[in-house]
């Protein structure tokens, strides 16, 4: 017996972002896969029952994937301190004191733009505290500033490495107290945070995230309740040598060969320019070999975090002994991943390539701590820290480049993600404002390992994942790779891509797979 026949929805009005119909104003879906793409008339005329959605001229296109997020820590910046905006460290010790309560966590300070140059110390934060227990993690989320009452929690961090009795905790000290403060966490305002963490990414045209999990980073509970949500797509990475029982796509995300450049817990061939230091390496080759092999094996996709230059040659060396005990073929099949790859050569490019490593890679580094007056150069001097996340490099040779937040870390805001990929602060190290897209959108599927030639687009037998943005600032532009306007190639009047130089879009609608994730009610 027949069920009754599925609903079809039809977009009219607009501008299709689609390989395979440039001229679209229309879209037409049924069962949340894209079927048709045209002019208004004829999806009028094809499909004359159709739920219509008058788009008045609004773009659409593939929905954004972010391919590395912290949800909880992000909504937790969203609902708690949110430091990122402090500008001394007198405005930091002011927000804890007018915090209240007993358990204070708080996100993103960062001492290099601050006039004192330095964080405050213990003492002066438990002043601050009045008893309270109190973890601050700074921007990187590399090192913390914690209270003593804190501390006291974690008796371990005091005997541990990374351990200062007046400054920020680090390695595996600031561990320690993360999982103390982590631990401190009521499990509705954990869950509150999430909520409010995936409600705003929907808001911001995202469909899916990676959520880059682990036992140093967020737990188990923790995951486990980001996976059941169905507020948008999870795919989740476990960032641990050991297997979780939770459905994860991989053994991945923020498994830490070394640490971060604010931090001065990146791995370097050379130290530090502002400290005799090089940085701490926690995996050693064997280490990722093995690791690697393991996934293979098991048909998981591994991976890791890695920034520094001796972390990425550690890494290198990994994947070249996995290749020797697997088969490179076997070792490409599975898509591992490295998130960050900030210090890279053209020779280790080309290899992590032929080895079919994914780049999961966050622009918006470059735009808040790149060029010759960032903390990468105060951190490594101009010429090390100039080069750091050369996007082209990694795309010429061939990777598949995923973009990301890393949030709390840097904002949710993938149309700056864009535009930072493309106005790179070194020259020569950006993307097209194409490329950019697509390793926003496809790429991240990608990276998660859905590569069917669908997912991410729009065109016929796509699922119908797509992102509703309004028409203020569109126009019809030549399309020069530098014109960053709502541009149009005149043969095909096509719209490419939004103003880089101008306001950021906005999202009238998030849908996944035929499922509308966030509405602002604006569309006919």
């Amino acid at each position: 017996m027949n069920g009754a026949p599925a609903a079809t929805r039809l977009l009219v009005g607009g501008r299709i972002h689609s390989p395979t119909a440039p001229d679209a104003t229309a879209m037409a879906i049924t069962d949340g896969t894209v079927v048709w793409l045209g002019q208004d008339g004829v999806g009028r005329a094809l499909h004359p029952d159709a739920e219509v959605v008058d788009l008045d001229g609004a773009f659409v296109a593939p929905a954004f994937v972010d391919a590395h997020v912290h949800a909880t820590s992000a909504g937790l910046l969203l609902t708690g301190l949110d430091l990122t905006g402090c500008r001394s460290l007198t405005e930091l010790l002011d927000a804890v004191r007018a915090a209240g309560g007993d358990f204070v966590w708080g996100h993103g300070w960062d001492e290099t733009r601050w006039p004192e140059q330095r964080p405050p110390s213990r003492a002066e934060l438990d002043d601050a505290a009045r008893g309270a227990r109190v973890y601050l993690s700074r921007i990187d989320v590399h090192s913390a500033l914690v209270s003593t009452a804190l501390l006291d929690l974690a008796p371990a961090a005091r005997d541990a490495d990374g351990y200062t009795p007046d400054g920020p905790l680090s390695r595996a000290a600031h561990h320690h107290v993360r999982r103390a403060a982590k631990d401190a966490i009521p499990v509705a305002r954990r869950r509150d945070a999430q909520h409010a963490f995936l409600t705003h990414a929907v808001s911001r045209g995202i469909a899916s995230v990676h959520e880059c999990a682990g036992p140093d980073i967020s737990g188990r509970d923790d995951l486990a309740d980001l996976l059941a949500t169905d507020l948008l797509d999870v795919v989740g990475y476990w960032g641990g040598l050991d297997p979780v029982d939770l459905p994860v796509r991989g053994l991945a995300g923020d498994l830490f060969v070394d640490g971060a450049l604010g931090s001065r817990t990146a791995a370097l061939c050379e130290p530090y320019a502002d400290a005799d230091t090089t940085g701490a390496l926690y995996l050693d080759p064997d280490a990722i070999a093995e690791h690697l092999v393991t996934c293979t094996r098991a048909g998981l996709q591994g991976g890791f975090h890695v920034i520094g230059d001796a972390a990425v040659a550690a890494v290198v060396d990994g994947f070249a002994r996995a290749a020797d005990l697997v088969g490179t073929p076997a070792l490409a099949a599975r898509k591992h991943r490295l998130e960050h790859l900030e210090m890279i050569t053209p020779d280790q490019a080309a290899r992590l390539a032929s080895w079919g490593v994914v780049a999961s890679v966050q622009p918006l580094f470059d735009h808040a701590w790149g060029g010759p007056d960032g903390m990468y150069a105060r951190r490594l001097g101009p010429d090390r820290g100039t080069a750091l996340n050369p996007f082209s490099r990694l795309a010429a040779a061939g990777m598949v480049l995923a973009l990301g937040s890393d949030a709390p870390v840097t904002p949710v805001d993938p149309w700056a993600t864009v535009k930072a990929a493309v106005h790179h602060r070194t020259d020569g190290h950006g993307i097209s404002a194409r490329a950019a897209f697509t390793a926003h959108t496809r790429g991240g599927w990608r990276a998660a390992g859905v590569d069917d030639g669908l997912t991410g687009t729009l065109q016929p037998g796509a699922p119908a994942t797509y992102a509703v943005w309004d028409a203020a600032h569109l126009e019809v532009a030549a399309p020069d790779t530098r014109v960053q306007r709502w541009s149009t190639d005149p043969r095909s009047r096509v719209p490419a891509l939004p103003a880089l130089d101008g306001p950021t879009p906005t999202c009238l609608r998030t849908v996944l797979r035929g499922r509308t994730l966030f509405d602002r009610g604006e569309l006919g």
